[in-house]
């Protein structure tokens, strides 16, 4: 199989950047995406020329650490896939296939692919967490939790964190993350303690990492690996008016 990569580089932040055009051969339908990146990477290797530098970690569609804009779409042409379950298969021989970072001000580039999504880690900082005495850890019925609520928690908590939401979104809004990990912990027991100041720090630390205004335009959902609802968002922001009225 053989297609034309035309990829971002670009060597540190303060660089301009720019588009390069690669074409590559002896490429498998079945390789995965970044497969095709790594074996890309070998002949620039063998030719003397630097490598692209690009995020991963688990290849297992878990930690979102993959991801990258593929022709316009954040993880690739795929619904509720990561850059590394996404397969050469999926794209037409000979075709121009174009790779570029996250494109948002609070996820500046570091090199080439890799963007940094501290921002992310700040706002979990500040709230994404419960405080509970150390020692023992209780029983595991001790607190009960209806099925309904263990169902949806599950479906929030599912978000890993790639950033897709951010990047597709035309205001750079980080509102889907943060709801999620916000309704994560709000809707258990564990969490109702701090329930309303955590929404009130993690909403601000949101807007001092120079994220924009969600408009409910709804792109996060559709690119979310995850499929995490938007719905989270408008729960966000109830969750928000009534920890304004409580403090």
């Amino acid at each position: 199989m053989k297609v034309r990569f035309k990829i971002w580089r670009q060597d540190s932040p303060i660089d301009k950047g720019s588009f390069k055009v690669y074409e590559v051969d002896g490429l498998n339908p079945d390789m995965s995406f970044l497969e095709a990146l790594d074996h890309l990477n070998e002949k620039l290797v063998l030719r003397n020329e630097k490598v692209i530098a690009f995020d991963h970690d688990c290849r297992e569609g878990i930690c979102g650490q993959c991801g990258v804009f593929i022709n316009g779409r954040a993880h690739g042409p795929h619904e509720n896939t990561t850059t590394c379950q996404l397969h050469m298969r999926s794209f037409e021989e000979g075709k121009v296939i174009v790779v570029e970072p996250w494109r948002a001000k609070a996820f500046p580039v570091i090199k080439d692919l890799i963007v940094d999504r501290s921002a992310f880690d700040r706002i979990i900082e500040h709230g994404g967490y419960i405080s509970a005495k150390t020692g023992t850890a209780s029983e595991a019925n001790a607190i009960p939790v209806g099925k309904d609520i263990a169902e949806r928690v599950m479906d929030v908590a599912a978000c890993i964190g790639c950033g897709a939401c951010v990047a597709t979104c035309k205001n750079s809004s980080a509102a889907l993350f943060t709801s999620a990990k916000i309704n994560h912990l709000n809707s258990l027991p564990q969490g109702k303690p701090e329930e309303h100041q955590r929404v009130l720090d993690m909403t601000a630390q949101m807007a001092k990492e120079d994220f924009g205004h969600c408009t409910f335009t709804g792109a996060c959902e559709v690119e979310c690996p995850e499929g995490i609802s938007i719905n989270n968002i408008a729960e966000m922001n109830a969750r928000f008016l009534k920890a304004k009225l409580f403090r």
